[in-house]
């Protein structure tokens, strides 16, 4: 069997990534969220009071990005922002219970979803699985 008898690894794994991504945007979307908007609250979650700056480096987005995002958020009254009193500059941001609420709505949307993905997988599978692609990621970085 020559390599070419089955898909690049590459290659699979970008098409199975790409059609995971849209079931589970579709799933937050059901949910009366977004993928970003789900980002932003978990890592607003993570951290009971966190800045503009952390929240884009926790979420992998860039800062007017993302505030474009809180500006969206703030009007729906999912979170607060405020200035930090030791440094002007920093917004601080937190979640309003509009936003405790949608984050609760999204937890049970993405549980539901993980649940969906791991259906008929024994956990040994799921360990290997990871394993695997610790191991794509580090042949990347190498």
């Amino acid at each position: 069997m020559t390599p070419f008898d089955r898909p690049p690894v590459g290659m699979n794994l970008g098409q199975t990534a790409k059609l995971v991504a849209q079931a589970f945007d579709a799933a937050l979307v059901e949910a009366g969220g977004t993928l970003p908007v789900w980002l932003t609250l978990l890592s607003i979650k993570s951290r009971a009071l966190a800045n503009q700056r952390e929240l884009a480096d926790m979420i992998g987005i860039q800062g007017a990005t993302l505030t474009h995002h809180l500006n969206a958020m703030e009007t729906q009254g999912l979170l607060t922002r405020r200035r930090d009193p030791a440094n002007r500059r920093v917004h601080q941001v937190e979640l309003t219970e509009a936003g405790e609420a949608m984050f609760q709505k999204l937890r049970t949307a993405a549980l539901v979803f993980d649940k969906r993905l791991r259906k008929g997988l024994a956990d040994e599978r799921l360990v290997e699985f990871a394993e695997v692609l610790a191991a794509l990621r580090a042949n990347v970085g190498s």
